[in-house]
């Protein structure tokens, strides 16, 4: 193709196309952009701030009386099996134990375990399928009618012991 002169008409010269490819190409990418949006809204936006806020409240009163339990637990989960055992020391000793491995940003991925007490301190329950990566791990029992609550956030890994109560309880050093 022959070089373009001045007096040559647009189409011919190679900015204008150039010019016109970005901008084609911008709103290509901006209407993706806003199907992706529409398609997957987002689904961790609470509308109600203050029972959240009470919700936080509540679930520090559970953990406090988790640590003045001097509940501590390790959480094992065969690969294989399925079979979540925990064995639990402290001054609670429930018929039956709550975990949940919560995700922290897809709800679907979820996952809600009943354990039951084989022996003083042991529990054991089953996982339907597999679980990994970074999750939320809660433990809920009951003492003289009151709900106690282990929470930490751990990496789910194969082979890997979870261990809950060990770490400090954060945001509860005023209700103390």
């Amino acid at each position: 193709m022959p070089a373009a002169t001045a007096a040559s008409p647009w189409y011919k010269h190679l900015w204008p196309w150039i010019i016109i490819g970005i901008l084609t190409t911008s709103v290509c990418l901006s209407l993706t952009m806003v199907s992706i949006a529409v398609h997957n809204p987002d689904n961790l936006v609470n509308d109600n701030y203050y029972e959240a806020g009470k919700g936080i409240n509540r679930s520090l009163d559970r953990e406090l009386l988790a640590q003045t339990l001097k509940l501590k637990a390790s959480v094992h989960l065969d690969e294989l099996t399925g079979e979540v055992a925990v064995r639990l020391n402290g001054d609670s000793d429930p018929q039956g134990l709550e975990l949940n491995l919560i995700s922290p940003t897809q709800p679907d991925k979820d996952r809600k375990v009943l354990l039951s007490r084989v022996e003083a301190g042991r529990y054991v329950g089953q996982l339907q399928d597999q679980v990994e990566g970074r999750r939320f791990v809660e433990l809920l029992g009951n003492q003289d009618g009151q709900v106690w609550r282990l929470f930490e956030e751990e990496k789910v890994e194969h082979g890997v012991t979870l261990q809950l109560g060990d770490e400090a309880l954060q945001g509860a050093e005023h209700q103390q």
